[in-house]
């Protein structure tokens, strides 16, 4: 109407996400998760742009633990591929984290309260080597 696209697969994926590990890591709801997520994100921004994303040099330790994550899901090893997938999110999406918690901390009444423990949690991981400190 408004000339907005709306894509259905990745809120469905995320749904079935949720929904998969709040049924004790129900394989078949992550896997479907996964997949929708996944079709959904494809569809959206475009397979160039996506494989452009996914096969950078620097994203290849999360992209391979993320499809490695979603194989064991599929392999009827929910929790152990639920693990290694995570990770693998991480390290594909440190770069968003330092932004995320930059606007949890311009929340007015309870950003204070959240930004302590997130630089907490986001600088852990920094040792863990999933993300990479801050070139100033």
């Amino acid at each position: 109407m408004w000339g907005i696209r709306i894509d259905p697969f990745p809120p469905a994926g995320g749904f079935f996400f949720l929904f998969g590990i709040m049924m004790f890591f129900d394989r078949a709801m992550l896997a479907m998760g996964n997949i929708l997520f996944v079709i959904g994100i494809v569809l959206l921004l475009g397979v160039k742009k996506v494989s452009g994303f996914f096969l950078r040099k620097e994203k290849f330790r999360g992209s391979a633990c993320f499809l490695v994550g979603v194989g064991l899901i599929l392999a009827k090893f929910p929790l152990i591929g639920f693990v290694i997938e995570l990770y693998g999110i991480f390290c594909l999406f440190s770069d968003v984290l330092g932004v995320a918690v930059g606007f949890v901390g311009s929340i007015p009444v309870v950003g204070p309260y959240l930004e302590g423990p997130l630089n907490r949690i986001t600088g852990e991981l920094q040792t863990f080597g999933a993300l990479k400190p801050r070139q100033t």
